[in-house]
């Protein structure tokens, strides 16, 4: 297992390290590390494939853990709208890994369609309340992915609190009802004390106002101008309330807007703290361990651009297994990095599909099978079959 608990498990020396992020909109991380491991074997079949698909705290990050292989627990919730659903999360030891995506994520939509105003956050407090129980001691919550902007109220209701309006009946779910909030009782809440909890992920804008949660996320999640209004007006009630009831002052914290506000919810009553999310899950994923005695390092994303050199997770990955030695070459859709802001990365080369296929829509249908024969040119270019890896 690969984490802060234990150390990974050794790596075959002179082996290819694949890990790449995932393609947003057509392929998951492991996705893609599987078509590269499956185009590799068939041109390279007696190298040694090691696959390591990598995230930064958003969709994916519960899959990248049991890829490295930590324990995977999966656990019925509410997702978004209520429905149950099967959410998995992570434990290594002590340590375990939530994410928003896997019980309140988009894709756990019912049919797909938005719900600004109803969608809510309540199974990833359950799913948080889970991970205590098996006996967590620290929790990296990955935000990335999430359906609602309910300020993550929902995931206080999911850990045991209640919100109450004037009647003092339960809230329904959701951000547009947070208006009628009148009462928190967090009397059902679990005992936090000694439990770290960690945000993986950049800092975000603050909860309210024109750069909140509801501006910023209630358009992605389907909200009309309209309902943005309307769910800004529930968030400051929300905060009102929940920064008396907590006793912090989190509303303009950076990352309390984060994913419809569920930051505001970490910050206030559980203490987190947040930390850049692609350092954080590639040292939890022990890419610097797997990547020490590798032949070559195979990393990679959707759009490899000048957005990446601000820290995402295949860059990451490059720095960490060039300072093992490895060399490093990334595949992505789309190629925005050449030259010296290419060396500067630390990658050698890029392999891009829209080299292959320039029909963006084709090239997402068909991005497995492209990758497969993108590995033709690494494997003649990096793994020379006259050439015995040592």
């Amino acid at each position: 297992m690969a984490s802060a608990d234990s150390p990974p498990d050794p790596s075959p020396r002179g082996h290819v390290l694949l890990a790449p992020d995932r393609f947003a909109g057509s392929l998951t991380a492991a996705e893609v590390a599987g078509h590269l491991a499956a185009g590799l074997r068939r041109a390279r079949p007696g190298v040694a494939l090691v696959e390591l698909p990598v995230a930064d705290g958003g969709d994916g990050t519960v899959e990248a853990a049991v890829a490295a292989g930590w324990r995977r627990v999966e656990v019925e919730v509410c997702g978004p709208t209520g429905r149950p659903v099967n959410a998995r999360l992570a434990l290594n030891g002590r340590t375990a890994v939530v994410e928003l995506a896997e019980a309140s994520g988009l894709r756990r939509l019912p049919d797909g369609r938005p719900r600004p105003l109803v969608a809510s956050s309540v199974g990833t407090g359950q799913l948080l309340g889970h991970a205590v129980r098996l006996g967590a001691r620290r929790i990296v919550l990955g935000l990335g992915g999430g359906a609602c902007t309910d300020g993550g109220a929902g995931l206080v209701q999911g850990l045991g609190g209640r919100l109450l309006d004037a009647l003092g009946k339960d809230l329904p779910p959701g951000g547009a009802a947070l208006r009628s909030l009148h009462a928190l009782d967090l009397r059902g809440l679990p005992d936090m004390s000694g439990i770290q909890v960690v945000i993986a992920g950049e800092s975000a804008g603050p909860l309210l106002g024109r750069g909140g949660a509801a501006a910023v996320d209630g358009p992605r999640r389907g909200a009309s101008r309209d309902e943005v209004r309307l769910l800004d007006a529930g968030l400051r009630r929300w905060a009102d309330l929940a920064e008396a009831a907590s006793r912090r002052a989190a509303r303009d914290l950076p990352g309390a807007g984060a994913s419809g506000g569920v930051g505001f919810a970490a910050l206030a009553f559980l203490g987190a703290t947040i930390e850049p999310g692609a350092p954080l899950m590639l040292d939890l994923l022990g890419i610097a361990e797997r990547a020490r005695g590798a032949h070559l390092v195979v990393t990679g994303e959707g759009s490899l651009d000048s957005r990446s050199l601000r820290g995402t997770t295949p860059i990451g990955v490059a720095r960490a297994a060039a300072r093992a030695g490895a060399p490093v070459v990334a595949v992505a859709g789309r190629r925005g990095l050449t030259g010296e802001r290419l060396r500067r990365a630390r990658i050698q080369a890029v392999y891009a599909l829209d080299d292959i296929e320039p029909d963006i829509e084709r090239r997402r249908r068909r991005a497995g099978a492209l990758l497969e024969q993108l590995t033709v040119a690494i494997a003649d270019e990096w793994l020379p079959p006259d050439r015995p890896i040592p």
